[in-house]
């Protein structure tokens, strides 16, 4: 039985702001099969098709459960039917482009040229599915002199420049936060490139594919760093928790031992952080972000030495009320008890048949009119073979159990 978080996701039609639309996810890991996530979630039909026998790696990735498969596929794999396909036999591929003929949406992320080689590249699959969109996510994309190279989430990292500005001044480049971030963020570019093209095929009839690039979804989001070493030569450098051109905006240790994070981006805050201080007379010293940044060791030393007065507790409440934006660095055992996350539904409870209790990321955007909604979690290797490839293909059980016989299944 599901809990009310669950029922609240699960809320609003039965159908989705996605119904209608069919995808076949044959990616592997996270970053193509995320994008097929947030589809599913609003309810296209996403089928994920997966190697025979072994399945797709993720379900040996993380935490492994009871059922045999990890949580992160448990949990990434959400709303998505599952069917097994070998894809380097000839019988797999004819089958595969049936399906095509069929979907909407076809969403990988391997190597540049593999599915070429298999016979079921974009070009191809158009021939049989004029209005087809296809994802296609590779490390470096599928131009330049790097697109046969492999790469995860940690390559791209390193060659977007995040990896460079993690860390501490003097201390090497560090991991970025999650290891899986470039990842999850292709996935979302991948889910806006979909939508796009769809909202062209309504206006052209005829779809497409995107090409996306793993560094390239991580690149595109670090601000000014490319202007700014354009016009400047500027190189930004790591810079551990403090920001390049606003000051005081970094993480502070409280007189309790938590840290907070602090954000004064502008005068009007660093005016509002003095009040709270008690010390209305900073601003005269230090009225601009540009002369702030310039006494950066003074100014920080200031604040830190007024957090390390004070408690957690007193901190939170003395920037509340002030309007400072300030909050606890959390850990995953702070987000489980505050009461933010559990108001916003932000962790789903769920019931899953194979494992029993789980608690997952909620889903997102929220729509007004069409929620997101939680159907099942990820589901067992092939359990979808005999209802897709009999009510999508026409195929009977009995051919079904023979393609299966002979591996193509």
């Amino acid at each position: 039985m599901q809990s009310t978080s669950s029922k609240q996701a699960s809320a609003g039609t039965a159908t989705g702001a996605l119904a209608g639309l069919r995808v076949l996810d044959i990616a592997t890991f996270v970053a193509a099969p995320f994008c097929g996530t947030i589809l599913a979630d609003f309810g296209a039909e996403v089928i994920k098709i997966e190697q025979p026998k072994t399945g797709d790696a993720l379900r040996q990735f993380g935490t492994i459960t009871e059922c045999g498969d990890s949580l992160v596929w448990l949990s990434e794999a959400r709303n998505k039917k599952t069917i097994t396909l070998d894809l380097r036999k000839s019988e797999g591929v004819d089958l595969f482009k049936k399906l095509v003929a069929e979907s909407d949406v076809v969403l990988e992320n391997f190597r540049p040229g593999t599915l070429e080689k298999w016979g079921i590249g974009f070009e191809s699959l158009i021939e049989i599915n004029p209005r087809l969109v296809m994802l296609r996510i590779s490390a470096y994309g599928q131009t330049g002199p790097k697109r046969g190279e492999p790469g995860f989430a940690r390559i791209a990292h390193a060659f977007a420049g995040l990896s460079w500005l993690a860390g501490e001044a003097d201390g090497p480049p560090v991991v970025p936060g999650s290891t899986s971030m470039a990842d999850y963020v292709s996935g979302m570019w991948g889910a806006i490139g979909v939508l796009t093209v769809l909202r062209d095929r309504e206006r052209t009839g005829r779809g497409q594919f995107i090409d996306l690039g793993l560094y390239e979804s991580v690149f595109r989001l670090l601000d000014e760093i490319a202007p700014a070493y354009a016009k400047y030569g500027t190189v930004r450098e790591r810079m551990g928790a403090d920001t390049v051109n606003v000051v005081p905006h970094s993480h502070y240790q409280t007189a309790s031992g938590e840290w907070v994070a602090l954000a004064c981006t502008n005068d009007k805050m660093f005016e509002r952080l003095a009040v709270v201080m008690g010390q209305a007379g900073l601003v005269a010293l230090y009225p601009t972000s540009a002369i702030r940044v310039e006494h950066r060791v003074k100014v920080n030393a200031l604040v830190s030495g007024w957090m390390a007065d004070h408690s957690l507790a007193e901190v939170i409440e003395k920037t509340r009320e002030g309007g400072v934006p300030c909050a606890q660095i959390y850990s995953v055992r702070e987000i489980f008890e505050d009461p933010q996350y559990k108001a916003r539904g932000n962790l789903l409870h769920i019931h899953d048949e194979r494992v029993g209790a789980l608690v997952l990321p909620g889903p997102l955007p929220r729509l007004s009119e069409t929620p997101p909604t939680f159907r099942h979690a990820g589901r067992a290797l092939g359990a979808d073979n005999l209802q897709v490839f009999g009510d999508i293909l026409g195929l009977s059980a009995e051919q079904v159990a023979a393609h299966a016989e002979s591996g193509v299944i």
